[in-house]
C-alpha cells in the first residue's frame, strides 16, 4: 500500500495530473505560476480530502507530544524486532519539543536523518536543527547514528553529500522499495502556515522532484536541504503533528490543518496535502477547530 502511495505521488508530481488513481484526486483546477523558482503552469488536479480515520485530535499540546512519542516508540520496537534497526526522519520546529527529554532504550539501534536542515555549521545554536536537537534530546540518545551535514553554505554540495550518506547505509539499516527509494520506518513532519513540509515550499519546482532523495533549496539565505516528497511519503509510517497556541495565533495551526487535510489544494499550492494518502495527522483541539465535523472535532 505504501509503495502504491509513493508511486501515485510520483506520477502526480512529475505530470501535475493523476488519472490512474481517481480516488486521490477530485477534479481539475487551473495551474498557478509564481516568481523565480516557480513550477511551470499546467492544469492540475485537486487532491481528495484525507480520510477521517487518518486524523487524530488530542486535547492539548502535551497530549499531542505524548501521542507522537508513543507512535515513535511503537515504530522503533516493530522495526528493531523485524530487522534489528530503526530509521527515523525528524524535522525542525515544534516537533523537536515533542521529543525533548526522551531517553529511549532503542537509541543505539537508530539512524536519524533530518527531513530538512539549513546549510550552516552543525554547532550553530540559532540556525542549526542539529544543534537544537542535540540540546533537547539527542545528547540523551546514547549510541544514535545521526546523519549530519558538513556545515558549508553550498546547498547543492550539502544535498548531494547528504544523499550519498543515506545511500551508503545498508538496506538492513535503511530499506529500499522496488524503485530503489529509501523506506524510513517513521517520518515525522511539521507543516508551515503556507503548507510547506521540510523545505518543500508552494509553487516551487522542488515539490515536483521524484528522482532525488535529497534536494537543495535556495529560496532563502542560507539555503537548505530537504528530503523529497516521495521519500517523505515512502516511509512505513508518516506522522504530521501540529499543536500549540499563542496570543497571535489563538487557534494555533487551524488554518494550515484545514487546508492540509481537506482544502481544495494541489501539490504545488499546498505541499502538505500531498501526504494525505499516507499520513496520520495528530493535532490539538485548537489546531482542529476549523475542520469539518466529520473529522470528530
Amino acid at each position: 500500500v505504501l509503495a502504491a502511495v509513493a508511486a501515485a505521488l510520483a506520477v502526480a508530481l512529475t505530470s501535475g495530473l493523476h488519472r490512474s488513481e481517481r480516488s486521490a484526486f477530485v477534479g481539475p483546477r487551473a495551474g498557478r505560476g509564481s516568481a523565480s523558482g516557480a513550477a511551470p503552469r499546467t492544469a492540475l488536479w485537486a487532491l481528495a480530502p484525507a480520510s477521517p480515520g487518518r486524523v487524530r485530535i488530542e486535547v492539548d499540546a502535551d497530549a499531542v507530544a505524548a501521542a507522537v512519542m508513543s507512535c515513535v516508540n511503537e515504530a522503533a520496537e516493530a522495526a528493531i524486532k523485524e530487522r534489528g534497526y530503526f530509521a527515523l526522519g525528524v524535522p525542525g520546529g515544534s516537533i523537536l519539543n515533542m521529543l525533548a527529554g526522551s531517553t529511549p532504550s532503542w537509541a543505539s539501534k537508530t539512524t536519524l536523518a533530518y527531513v530538512n536542515h539549513k546549510c550552516v555549521a552543525m554547532s550553530d545554536e540559532k540556525l542549526a536543527t542539529h544543534a537544537k536537537a542535540s540540546k533537547k534530546f539527542l545528547d540523551g540518545w546514547d549510541g544514535v547514528n545521526t546523519i549530519v551535514m558538513t556545515g558549508s553554505a553550498d546547498g547543492k554540495l550539502e544535498a548531494d553529500n547528504y544523499e550519498a550518506q543515506l545511500r551508503a547505509l545498508p538496506e538492513t539499516v535503511l530499506p529500499r522499495d522496488s524503485r530503489g527509494m529509501p523506506v524510513f520506518d517513521m517520518m515525522l513532519i511539521g507543516v508551515g502556515d503556507d503548507g510547506h513540509v521540510g523545505s518543500l515550499y508552494p509553487n516551487r519546482e522542488e515539490v515536483l522532484q521524484t528522482d532525488k532523495w535529497v534536494l537543495p533549496v535556495a529560496m532563502k539565505d542560507p539555503p537548505s536541504i530537504t528530503l523529497s516528497l516521495p521519500v517523505m511519503a515512502g516511509a512505513k509510517r508518516v506522522i504530521i503533528a501540529a499543536c500549540g497556541v499563542s496570543e497571535k495565533y489563538p487557534q494555533g495551526k487551524s488554518d494550515a490543518m484545514k487546508r492540509g487535510i481537506e482544502g481544495a489544494e494541489e501539490l504545488r499550492t499546498f505541499p502538505a496535502a500531498g501526504l494525505r494518502p499516507c499520513a496520520t495527522w495528530i493535532m490539538d483541539a485548537a489546531s482542529a477547530s476549523k475542520l469539518s465535523s466529520e473529522y470528530g472535532r
